[in-house]
């Protein structure tokens, strides 16, 4: 059965968190900058259900910023937001990344519709909408970006190729579990980015972060064992109090 638009009454009683996870492990990863609390909720759902992971933002700045911060697959942003509006949201975003961004208006103003297009949004959706089509419309960018997405990362002599799941050092392949593999890609996908255990957790294991357990560690050294300690130039590093780093540091072995 086809959901209403999102125009009619919405019923869900439940208010939804900020994060809504998806049934399915490792699933597209999208963010909603929707400030009207019961469309961000509905999307949210409706979203997650649909089995992607969701975060979702209700102003501009923090949209901004998890944006930024982020490693999303796909934008969903409203034009109208307190803080900064969904331009800025959308010029400050455009200038490190990549991914699709489908915009929402209150209003059919083909002004706006042009503006956003300018700016770098990939699409438009004039409220109301019917969920399918905002569905459909996600499903086709993401179905776009796939045929531009790098498959390919290296740094110093490792490499990793997502289209065999094929990772090697020096020329030798790497035998690395699953984890290690989504590991691994997120570190040189961000390389010479410290990242969080948090953020790591979240996007390698889809789990919220618990002082207490130490998976991410674990993962860390394992992974250390089969990239790194083979071999005299070391990459990836330990910042202390802060995270994990993937970089080529010339003349340094250490961690």
């Amino acid at each position: 059965m086809q959901k209403p638009p999102v125009s009619a009454p919405l019923h869900y009683k439940d208010v939804m968190p900020a994060r809504c996870d998806a049934p399915y492990h490792r699933a597209v990863r999208i963010l909603i900058i929707e400030d009207e609390p019961k469309l961000g909720d509905y999307l949210c759902k409706g979203l997650s259900e649909s089995g992607f992971n969701v975060d979702l933002a209700r102003t501009g700045i923090d949209g901004r910023n998890m944006a930024l911060d982020g490693d999303y697959d796909a934008l969903v942003l409203d034009v109208m937001l307190p803080g900064i509006d969904g331009f800025a949201v959308l010029e400050a975003v455009r200038k490190s990344k990549s991914m699709p961004v489908l915009m929402l208006t209150a209003r059919d103003d083909v002004a706006d519709r042009v503006r956003g297009l300018q700016s770098g949004a990939d699409d438009y959706l004039s409220k109301p909408f019917a969920f399918s089509e905002l569905l459909a419309r996600i499903q086709a960018l993401l179905r776009r970006g796939k045929l531009h997405e790098v498959t390919q990362y290296a740094i110093s002599d490792l490499t990793l190729d997502l289209s065999t799941r094929r990772a090697s050092r020096a020329g030798q392949r790497l035998d690395l579990t699953a984890k290690e593999f989504a590991l691994l890609t997120l570190l040189l996908r961000r390389q010479g980015q410290v990242l969080s255990r948090t953020l790591l957790a979240e996007q390698v294991w889809d789990m919220n972060f618990d002082s207490e357990t130490n998976v991410v560690e674990v993962a860390v050294r394992r992974l250390r064992a089969k990239i790194d300690e083979p071999f005299p130039q070391k990459l990836l590093h330990t910042v202390r109090g802060m995270g994990y780093v993937l970089e080529s540091r010339q003349g340094t072995g250490g961690v």
